[in-house]
């Protein structure tokens, strides 16, 4: 059994893989990372695990995660199943090399356009010659609602939603409207583009947001809220 181990800004998402197969997943917060780690050890008798990261673990935690399990820490150091053709490889967040893995695993020998909708919104793009091209990263939907009270003193903090409407008639709609009809238009104008210059090219969404924003995008989209969790699984077999 393989172990995944997500470790996001706000929560960490673990899963545990027979061969390509996820036989149970469960999110928790970073503090719980060594205990929930021993616990799906023991009881799934896990041999192998990878940990990917876009915040800092205490050194403590790897430790003491490694005396339980064969542990890969996923770094740009790791040997990876694609071509990695960003200028800049060692910036490159564990994250989206991940995703990237996913992509060449579900469509080898394909144009694959991976958007992550999470805390931030990701694109990640990958040829058919299974090349890392690169993408665009922009303010998730949380960050932007954020964003607009932090730095105003009078717009409130809301939860997303989506309205139909395009003229807000009030401010909490036009805040609505602004924010997720903004980031929906963001996403299909960047499909768009990149079906005009890539044929055949296959659309994934992934992300904390894969479910709010699925059903509300105009383009023919492959949702997949496991994307990343698969990725890691890909490199962890990879370099076993």
């Amino acid at each position: 059994m393989n172990l995944i181990i997500d470790v996001g800004n706000t929560r960490v998402k673990s899963a545990v893989f027979n061969e390509c197969k996820i036989i149970h997943s469960e999110r928790f917060s970073h503090e719980n990372i060594v205990n929930k780690v021993a616990e799906s050890v023991d009881k799934f008798e896990c041999t192998n695990a990878i940990i990917s990261s876009v915040s800092i673990l205490k050194k403590s935690q790897i430790s003491r995660i490694k005396e339980k399990i064969n542990l890969i820490i996923l770094n740009s150091e790791t040997k990876i199943p694609f071509n990695n053709k960003y200028n800049t490889p060692k910036t490159l967040g564990v994250d989206r090399i991940a995703l990237a893995a996913a992509a060449i695993f579900h469509y080898p020998n394909k144009n694959v356009l991976v958007i992550d909708a999470g805390t931030c919104i990701t694109y990640d793009f990958i040829n058919k010659n299974n090349d890392y091209c690169g993408g665009a990263i922009s303010p998730g939907i949380s960050m932007r609602y954020n964003a607009l009270n932090y730095y105003t003193d009078a717009l409130p903090l809301l939860s997303p939603e989506f309205k139909i409407d395009l003229i807000g008639k009030d401010t909490n709609s036009s805040i609505h409207i602004g924010i997720v009809t903004g980031v929906i238009n963001e996403i299909d104008s960047f499909v768009n583009e990149y079906r005009k210059k890539n044929k055949d090219l296959t659309v994934v969404l992934t992300g904390g947001d894969v479910n709010f924003l699925n059903n509300r995008l105009k383009n023919g989209i492959f949702a997949n809220p496991n994307f990343l969790l698969e990725g890691l699984n890909k490199i962890l077999t990879y370099n076993l």
